[in-house]
This record gives C-alpha cells, structure tokens and sequence, in this order.
C-alpha cells in the first residue's frame, strides 16, 4: 500500500471524499478495484478518502486544501475523533520521531536498511516512557522498523514490532481497512516463520474476515492468504 507512480481513471475521479468513506480502492496490477465497506443506502454518495486517513484531522485539511482546494467536514473532521490519541505522548520527543519518519526513503540495499533499522531502534529505545504505541509517529516508526527487518530477514525482530503495531491499526483502521488486513496478514505470516501455528492461524483469519471484502476473493493477495491459512491449518493438524 505504497505510493508507486500516478494512474489516471476518468471515472473514479468523480467519488467525492471523506475521511471516513463508504468505499476504498484497491489496485491489481494496473486495475483500480472500488469496494463498498459497508452498508450504503439508495441513494447515499459513494464516497473514498483523498488523504491518509491516519493523519490527524489538522494534517488531512492542511493536505486537503493544499491538493484538492476543498475543506472536508465530514463528522470525523467535525468532531476531530482520536486526534488526541493520534498526538499523545511528549511533543518534543513525536516531532523527532516525525521529523526522522519523513526523512526515511526507501533503501537500495542491506547496508541502507541496516541504517534505517539502527535508526529506528535507537528511537524507540530513546522514546520508551515518553511516547505510546498509539502516536501515530511512533506507530510510523514501528512500521518502518518491521519493514527493515523483514528485508534483512530478521523475522524474531520483524514480528516483535509488527506485533505492537496491531493493537493502534485496530484502533485507526476500524471495521474493513485493506491497510489493517494487509497487517494483519504480515504478521500472521511472520508468526507462521517462527512457528506459532495457533496464533498466525488466528490472525491470518482476521485478515481473511478484512481482505475479503477490502479486495475481493479472488484478488491475488487474498489468494496469497489462503495459501499460508491453508498451510498452517495443515501443520497444526500434524500436530
């Protein structure tokens, strides 16, 4: 769920926004999917989210009028919901955090990767105490810090920050989120790698419960899924 490049799809340009939609868009391959995420009404608008609804609502109008002209004031920017739970913690130690996510690029190679994860790791040493899970920085930083370990093939580690980033993607990404089920699918594999039969089957299952209504069953990361659910349901029947 990175940004790769720019599409151009005449007619999904005409969904208006919210920051809490009734439908996302996922992308196979070059194909744009919409999905519906809950109950829509006859003649309720269709709505997806321009911005990344994880920012805090000052961050989303900011991004908002800066790239679309426009204001939202959906109920979810009208009643500014979780922004306190977004920004908690000790301001001066999450705008370092901030400050440090978004210098983060993309690394080429091991070397770069071990830099990043040495950065994060000192961070989050520095910052425990001071700053919880659920800051979105920090959860920033988590992501950042799995995704480096996973490309150097430090599972044990992978899944110890994956781990502390499933209890605020349950909180920021309620209901059907493809970014919670894509989640929850890291990390169900990652348990699987280090043998948790019983725990990966668990979460793959949520993923599954997510995916299949984010992408649809016969999208190719759902079908990724239920090759590892069907592989750990046969290792926890050997034993």
């Amino acid at each position: 769920m990175q940004d790769v490049g720019v599409g151009l799809y005449p007619s999904m340009s005409l969904l208006n926004h919210s920051c809490d939609p009734n439908c996302v868009i996922v992308f196979e391959g070059y194909q744009l999917l919409l999905h519906s995420v809950r109950e829509i009404q006859i003649g309720e608008e269709l709505t997806i989210s321009y911005v990344e609804s994880l920012m805090p609502t000052r961050e989303r109008q900011k991004q908002l009028v800066r790239q679309y002209c426009f204001e939202c004031d959906c109920l979810l920017c009208q009643n500014q919901e979780k922004d306190a739970e977004k920004l908690a913690g000790e301001e001066q130690v999450w705008k370092e955090v901030k400050d440090a996510v978004n210098a983060v690029r993309y690394p080429k190679s091991k070397e770069e990767w071990k830099h990043v994860l040495e950065r994060c790791q000192n961070l989050l040493s520095s910052n425990k105490g001071h700053l919880p899970d659920t800051n979105i920085y920090q959860l920033k930083m988590l992501d950042c810090a799995m995704d480096a370990c996973i490309n150097l093939e430090s599972w044990e580690e992978a899944l110890y920050y994956g781990s502390r980033t499933l209890e605020p993607y349950s909180l920021y990404y309620p209901g059907f989120h493809p970014l919670r089920a894509v989640q929850l699918m890291r990390v169900g594999k990652l348990q699987y790698s280090q043998g948790m039969f019983p725990q990966a089957l668990e979460t793959l299952k949520q993923a599954y419960n997510i995916m299949k209504v984010t992408h649809g069953t016969d999208h190719s990361l759902m079908k990724v899924l239920m090759e590892i659910k069907e592989e750990c349901d046969a290792m926890m029947r050997l034993q």
